[in-house]
């Protein structure tokens, strides 16, 4: 049961959203700038998507991990096994080697991000990255823990079962956020 007095029946993040929509507007916005993006040649959607849905796993956020890896799966072709080997070891899942580079600053950044380093930086620019893509990585781990937090902070109900978060990440993957 939320701890605050939440439109009943909205699952996660669209609760918060709902009771103050003059937050929710620019929360949004970055969501759709960081995760719904096209012109950014290698760092795609289905990337960004994986990125939010592996901080939101390591935070133990069970909404936007798993509408945000509904997301990842619908740009993935609807394969979702590659959301949960990134969820459960990166280093080994079938990503490419950059996007391996930004899933451990990602890492970092979750768990404070005054542990990203230089050596961090520089692997991820050897395999392919670029600062814009360092950068999002960066911002796109903060967010979500924040994210995270605002969603799990108020207690929001977090149905569980597939149906309901297929749809959503369908949704998410081809309109976005802004809304």
């Amino acid at each position: 049961m939320p701890h605050i007095a939440l439109p009943e029946e909205m699952p996660g993040i669209t609760a918060g959203f709902a009771f103050r929509p003059e937050t929710a507007k620019p929360m949004r916005e970055l969501a759709h700038i960081l995760l719904h993006t096209s012109g950014n040649e290698g760092f795609s959607s289905r990337d960004r998507e994986l990125i939010a849905a592996f901080v939101s796993s390591r935070n133990t956020c069970y909404f936007c991990q798993t509408s945000h890896g509904a997301a990842a799966s619908h740009l993935n072709d609807g394969n979702g096994s590659l959301i949960e080997a990134v969820c459960v070891d990166y280093r080994n899942a079938e990503i490419t080697p950059k996007l391996k580079a930004l899933m451990a600053i990602a890492e970092q950044v979750q768990i404070d991000g005054k542990r990203v380093t230089k050596q961090l930086v520089e692997e991820a620019r050897e395999q392919g990255a670029t600062d814009l893509d360092i950068h999002d990585t960066v911002l796109i781990a903060a967010a979500f823990c924040m994210y995270n937090r605002y969603v799990d902070g108020l207690d929001t109900w977090q149905p569980r079962g597939d149906a309901m978060y297929v749809e959503m990440g369908k949704r998410m993957a081809e309109e976005g956020y802004a809304r």
